[in-house]
């Protein structure tokens, strides 16, 4: 397994990370542009002097391609992946190599799922995008409660309803940065902006019903609380919705998925969520002017190899809560939790388990070659995982 990228802030962490699961047997190693910079990781974290250190470029195929074709997984932590991530998942699935990342940013994925979805899977490369908090928690809690829903009622959910009930977290450097790339792309281009937009932009060749548009304060009758955007949403949606269509539409071709973050019920609930959603639209608003993005870049926004302190990622958290509805109006409803840090601390821990779980769980007969999502990929053998060594902990009610 090698782990690229592991200079930056969140790259350190999973380096951490690999180094605690490190006595699965796992040969793994360092790589990214200096060797300097990775021999300073590899002893901050107390690895091995003799854990192996790669020397590769971003920008640099020919040295990408040989990286890829001496692994069987690859990690990538070089965000934001539509300006430095390409050519390694391209060297990934042309050499075979399974590929997993914490990419959040679904313009670029539709544009890779296109351009590599024949590649890896005419070389057994499976491919797996979007192994963090965006969006394994989410897609992972679908899959758990429509599977429960199977089992109890003995049919799928038509709708869940996805709701943030606690998050505690901080922001890194590199999620800014990504973040900020992703509006800069939107504002150039026309397509951009319509897959950011479009529920099913992962789903090529597949449109499903309207989707709620998760815009607005709401008052949520199944929660019994009032709700405002959320910001994940724009992805993890999308990511659920493509693991429906790549498990064959299993939960239905009219299956409805939204997300939002609860604030409570009373006045004070409708007064946070109508808050929420002010600031949601300002931001987005501001976000669309180059002179913000630049201002924020320089002044206000953490720098690129930067993020939360090791007691706050220790103190972060998350919460949430999934319902769903069978078309004979049955409902169940699963509970999704982690302590740390959700971005960072826990983020860490659920890519090194997505890639161990490809490496030691999922053989080539259940999964492919292609371009996947967690849940579709690795679906309930991850869950165990994660609840065995991340920390998550997924819950059916009842």
């Amino acid at each position: 397994m090698v782990l690229f990228g592991a200079t930056g802030f969140t790259g350190q962490l999973v380096a951490e990370a690999l180094l605690a699961r490190s006595g699965e047997g796992l040969a793994w190693a360092l790589a990214g542009r200096s060797l300097q910079r990775l021999a300073a990781v590899r002893d901050r974290i107390g690895a091995p002097a003799g854990l192996p250190l790669i020397a590769a470029d971003a920008t640099d195929p020919a040295a990408l391609a040989e990286l890829a074709g001496r692994a069987r997984v690859v990690i990538s932590t070089v965000g934001p992946y539509q300006k430095h991530g390409a050519a390694i998942v391209t060297a990934c699935a042309r050499a075979g190599t399974d590929y997993v990342d914490l990419c959040g940013e679904p313009a670029w994925m539709a544009q890779m799922i296109g351009r590599l979805q024949a590649p890896a899977r005419a070389n057994g490369a499976r491919i797996v995008f979007s192994c963090g908090f965006d969006s394994i928690p989410f897609d992972l809690g679908v899959v758990v409660l429509q599977h429960a829903s199977r089992r109890r009622f003995g049919r799928p959910l038509v709708q869940v309803r996805g709701r943030v009930q606690m998050l505690r977290g901080g922001l890194s450097g590199g999620t800014a940065a990504s973040a900020l790339a992703t509006f800069e792309a939107a504002a150039r281009s026309p397509r951009v902006a319509r897959a950011m937009a479009d529920p099913f932009a992962l789903t090529p060749g597949f449109s499903g019903p309207p989707q709620p548009d998760g815009q607005g304060a709401v008052w949520d009758d199944w929660a019994q609380a009032w709700a405002g955007p959320f910001v994940m949403a724009t992805i993890n949606t999308k990511n659920v919705h493509r693991t429906n269509a790549l498990r064959g539409h299993p939960w239905g071709r009219d299956f409805v998925y939204d997300e939002r973050q609860l604030t409570g019920d009373g006045a004070a609930g409708h007064r946070r969520a109508l808050a929420l959603a002010g600031l949601t639209r300002v931001q987005g608003a501001l976000l669309g002017f180059a002179p913000t993005r630049a201002l924020l870049r320089r002044l206000a926004l953490p720098q690129p190899g930067s993020g939360p302190s090791a007691a706050q990622r220790e103190r972060g958290g998350f919460e949430l809560r999934f319902t769903g509805q069978t078309a004979d109006g049955r409902r169940l409803q699963a509970t999704v939790s982690g302590h740390r840090d959700p971005g960072y601390g826990a983020t860490s821990r659920m890519v090194t388990e997505s890639a161990l779980c490809l490496l030691h769980d999922i053989d080539h007969h259940a999964t492919g070659g292609g371009v996947w999502t967690p849940g579709a990929a690795m679906g309930l053998p991850l869950v165990r995982r994660l609840e065995a060594h991340a920390g998550l902990r997924f819950t059916v009610d009842g």
